[in-house]
């Protein structure tokens, strides 16, 4: 166990817990709506700092970011625990585990991991698969680590934490792909046991603060596949910058939502098009094949990044320029053809 960071005394032996926006007031020998954050003798501990339940070698474009060092490796670790319950998640193992009949029985130090990275040839350390809010303090340790060693580090997060957590993570979080998952509070409240606001706030707060923002949303069949859900999450994201990339991503069935079907196409068409009906400039389609992938200058429209799957197979930059109109591509970017050429 580790103390934890973000908590407040507030008599009684109890706890307020301000990490995320569950906001959880636990008292005396109980856990937070996470399930790994314990109140001992008035003092908030969390038990999964170092306590890996997966580690891998991702391409960058599997977390999605299409904008953030295309054609890059991430190093991908995650930590058990979540604040949200999604009936839908596709990672519920780990998320949704009991962690304290389930947990890892040996620590991972950040020195280490920082280590692992090293040897994986990674251009980035992600924190992703589960919650990295929940594992925060682990994270924030690594990511002091990986800044320093040359590291970008990114957030895969449903965007349900405080703000003073963003603002500690500030210095050392280069990107960060947020899960809008509904744009009604009766979804998020019945589906998430959460809130769309803070989730909203947090978005917002990462643009201000010019951390490289893209949004995902799985679009699952009779819950948020609505023209009027969908273009409402189109609008608000054009509505911060137009320039923010937005994921759609096809739905497969998995967990307490296994009898759902999976997201027609012309689900992820319709999205596609009040996205860009909304002013959107980069829309992408995920977990489907054959569209949706590839990356256009806003400008001449020529292709810059043709992918297939997780792969990219041609570049069109130099550097974040378009190669035949000089067009400033938003993002951050690297030779992606070098990197191709390299593998």
């Amino acid at each position: 166990m580790k103390e934890a960071q973000l908590y407040i005394k507030v008599g009684d032996q109890k706890v307020h817990c301000r990490l995320c926006a569950q906001a959880c007031i636990i008292r005396e020998g109980k856990f937070g709506y996470c399930r790994v954050r314990q109140n001992i003798k008035g003092v908030l501990y969390t038990h999964n700092y170092g306590k890996l339940v997966a580690a891998n070698v991702d391409p960058i474009e599997k977390k999605p970011l299409f904008h953030f060092l295309p054609g890059s490796k991430a190093f991908s670790i995650a930590c058990a625990g979540c604040n949200f319950r999604c009936g839908f998640c596709q990672n519920w193992e780990i998320s949704q585990a009991d962690f304290i009949k389930e947990q890892p029985a040996e620590e991972v130090s950040p020195e280490n991991i920082i280590r692992l990275a090293k040897q994986s040839a990674a251009e980035s350390i992600a924190y992703t698969y589960t919650e990295p809010t929940i594992y925060f303090e682990f994270a924030l340790a690594v990511m002091k680590l990986a800044k320093a060693c040359g590291f970008n580090n990114i957030f895969v997060t449903n965007g349900y934490m405080d703000k003073e957590a963003v603002y500690l993570l500030k210095p050392y979080l280069d990107a960060v792909n947020v899960d809008l998952k509904f744009f009604k509070e009766d979804s998020y409240r019945k589906i998430c046991s959460a809130k769309l606001g803070p989730v909203l706030d947090s978005i917002r707060l990462f643009q201000e603060l010019g951390i490289w923002v893209e949004v995902t949303t799985l679009i699952i069949p009779g819950e948020n596949d609505s023209e009027e859900e969908l273009n409402a999450i189109a609008a608000f994201i054009a509505g911060l910058d137009k320039n923010i990339p937005w994921h759609v991503s096809r739905f497969h069935p998995d967990y307490e939502f296994d009898s759902y079907p999976s997201t027609p196409e012309k689900s992820l068409k319709m999205a596609y098009d009040l996205g860009k009906a909304q002013g959107l400039r980069y829309i992408y389609a995920g977990n489907i094949s054959g569209w949706g992938q590839d990356t256009f200058c806003s400008k001449c429209q020529r292709l810059l990044i043709k992918r297939e799957g997780y792969s990219v197979l041609e570049s069109h930059l130099s550097g974040n320029r378009c190669l035949y109109c000089q067009e400033t591509l938003p993002g951050i970017f690297i030779n992606t053809r070098e990197l191709t050429e390299k593998d």
